[in-house]
């Protein structure tokens, strides 16, 4: 019986134990939560700087003078002195196109000439003649005018030739066809030994002048009054580039349209641009940046930085502990991979140009400088 009772006895200090245990181990203090991981950005300061104020815009390159080359009068064209894409001069003989035809018409027209002229000389030797017989009442008036009137005639029918003569000389020089301008010559349309006629739709060949040359574009007409007003402090700098171009080509701006084009609501400006190496080819799609000013101290970060959302445009700011901010920014404008901020920024401020997608308001970030 004795036996009994111890057992329960012990049987009940190892309850009282367990549970005592299990009271205490309630009572321990729970353990520390875990640290918050910093999220990595990539960061880089805002900065002052003198920022060029550009407008962009895709241009075709134009020659500054085109000239289709045809042939004033009809004949065979006989030689050709220009190779396809060669250079010329102007002034220097491209074609020549049997000139028979025409010294043949010349030869004519000098013969009428002559003798009219015969005509012309005897009319007059009768006037003078007449005149001092008539003046004494031997012949009559009548008569004497008829004298008069002859060599008038006569006179005048030698004038008709010499023009005639010009003209024929100046057909017999057409058969000689000359470069207009200088420039460069395209491919030749018409072969020597073909039949040209004067003034026909195929050309002989088209030459275009390419030192200096031009570049049009377009810009949006809103943008027309502060062209206009930079244009009037000075010449406007016009660069233009293009894939495989190693340097851009530097001009300046030379026209302004004077309407806006209703359909598309642009405005055609042109720009001269020297073109002595001759980058610039006529056809050419090429990137303009026009040059209206600078802005000094303008407030600058990486287009990286800067994100589009809801309620406009936004950066995240770095501050002193290290917490990701977010700040509402207005752009003013881009500028060759970076952003002008008209105001949400400080020089200074670091902004996040890599991890935004990771971060909200008040995130802990581990910053890094940003690569260039």
């Amino acid at each position: 019986m004795l036996s009994v009772t111890r057992k329960f006895s012990l049987r009940a200090s190892a309850t009282v134990l367990l549970a005592t245990s299990i009271v205490l181990a309630g009572c321990a203090a729970p353990p520390p939560p875990a640290p918050v991981a910093a999220v990595p950005v990539s960061v880089v300061s805002a900065q002052k700087k003198t920022i060029p104020e550009l407008i962009s815009a895709v241009g075709t390159v134009e020659a500054i003078n085109s000239v289709a080359v045809k042939s004033l009068v009809d004949g065979q064209l006989l030689e050709s002195h220009v190779k396809d894409g060669e250079d010329v001069k102007a002034g220097q003989l491209l074609f020549k196109i049997d000139a028979r035809p025409a010294q043949a018409a010349l030869a004519q027209a000098e013969a009428a000439q002559a003798k009219d002229v015969a005509a012309r000389d005897l009319a007059k030797a009768q006037v003078a003649r007449y005149k001092p017989v008539a003046d004494k009442g031997f012949v009559s008036a009548d008569q004497m005018q008829q004298y008069v009137t002859a060599y008038e005639a006569a006179a005048a029918s030698v004038k008709v030739d010499q023009a005639n003569v010009g003209a024929a000389k100046l057909t017999q020089g057409y058969t000689n066809i000359y470069a207009p301008i200088s420039g460069r010559a395209g491919r030749i349309l018409v072969q020597a030994g073909n039949i040209v006629k004067a003034n026909d739709t195929q050309a002989l060949l088209v030459i275009n002048q390419i030192t200096p040359i031009y570049v049009s574009f377009s810009i949006p007409g809103q943008l027309v009054a502060r062209v206009r007003s930079a244009q009037a402090q000075a010449t406007l700098a016009v660069q233009a580039s293009a894939e495989g171009m190693q340097d851009a080509a530097s001009g300046q701006l030379a026209f302004v349209d004077n309407s806006v084009d209703q359909t598309t609501g642009t405005v055609k400006l042109r720009a001269s641009f020297v073109n002595a190496g001759e980058q610039l080819w006529p056809g050419q799609f090429v990137n303009i940046a026009l040059t209206l000013g600078s802005e000094i101290d303008a407030i600058v970060v990486p287009d990286a930085a800067v994100k589009a959302g809801p309620n406009g445009s936004y950066v995240f700011v770095i501050n002193a502990q290290h917490h990701a901010e977010l700040r509402s920014v207005t752009v003013a404008r881009d500028a060759a991979g970076e952003v002008v901020i008209a105001k949400g920024l400080n020089e200074g401020d670091s902004v996040v140009t890599d991890g935004q997608s990771r971060l909200v308001d008040g995130t802990l970030v581990k910053t890094e400088a940003a690569k260039p």
